[in-house]
């Protein structure tokens, strides 16, 4: 029988494999944005080494192969969809990069030495773990004493008002949602990412929020952001037959929400980071 954790990583593995396609979408470019924003906090130095941890489609691997290639650093990206790994592997080629190594793996369990990588980076994909907690002493176990570990997550004003009228729409049209917080409401503020680093043994920890948030045109842009991201996951809950009803409701309250500059989505992001001490025994 199958565990709570396996179910779990299942159904995160078929969302994402349903979304690959589109995850690129330009709708949805805040994750490359965040991706530059977060090779600029931590600094990876050329010639070392770094694991991505949900690479996705290598928005992060990307920028962070540039950053470490010259004197020979390498990229080893990670993720359980090999829908999402296939779209990483075009657009790295795409890039020219012979410095990113792929693999469909979970996780929470690794498949390296321990002591081995300079940095590890995740964005926003420490809340679809079932045990942040396990995830995170896991990451800090392969990483190098005094290398640096760091995640970026939402922040509560993330996508709203938008994101708000979606989930109570799906409640409203009979979604039953997960109990308690779920999704990157998970962790719930910069303290709590600070305390998640702290607990897992690290030290020097910083934690703030920066705005990756732009303006779309319109609410068929954000539509857009639904349908590719794991916002999906609850709308193909919604009942067929009252799938278009749904959609013309949520988008005409998306509509009052513009104005003369378009619709502006919020995407204030957590940057969170620790360092594993010298000295330190995985």
């Amino acid at each position: 029988m199958k565990t709570q954790a396996e179910i779990h990583n299942k159904e995160v593995q078929r969302v994402f494999d349903a979304i690959a396609a589109g995850y690129d979408n330009p709708a949805t470019r805040f994750f490359p944005f965040t991706a530059d924003r977060l090779v600029s906090y931590v600094k990876p130095r050329p010639g070392t080494r770094v694991l991505d941890v949900a690479t996705g489609t290598g928005a992060v691997a990307v920028p962070f192969a540039q950053a470490v290639g010259p004197g020979g650093g390498r990229v080893t990206a990670i993720d359980l969809s090999s829908g999402m790994l296939g779209r990483a592997e075009a657009n790295i080629r795409k890039m020219a990069l012979d410095n990113v190594d792929l693999h469909e793996m979970d996780a929470e369990h690794l498949d390296f030495r321990a002591d081995y990588f300079h940095y590890l980076v995740c964005s926003y994909g420490l809340f679809f773990l079932p045990d942040m907690s396990a995830a995170l002493r896991e990451w800090v176990r392969v990483l190098k004493p005094g290398g640096k570990l760091a995640f970026t997550c939402f922040e509560v004003t993330a996508f709203r008002p938008m994101l708000d009228d979606f989930v109570d729409r799906v409640q409203a049209f009979g979604v039953q949602l997960p109990e308690g917080p779920f999704g990157s409401r998970r962790i719930t503020s910069l303290d709590h990412c600070r305390e998640l680093l702290g607990e897992a043994g690290l030290v020097d920890i910083d934690a703030e929020c920066i705005q990756v948030g732009y303006h779309l045109n319109d609410e068929n842009e954000w539509w857009e952001v639904v349908s590719n991201t794991a916002m999906r996951a609850l709308f193909d809950q919604v009942p067929d037959e009252r799938k278009a009803e749904f959609r013309q409701q949520h988008l005409a309250f998306v509509a009052k929400q513009k104005n003369d500059n378009g619709l502006w989505m919020d995407v204030q992001t957590r940057f969170a980071s620790g360092v594993k001490p010298v000295g330190a025994v995985s």
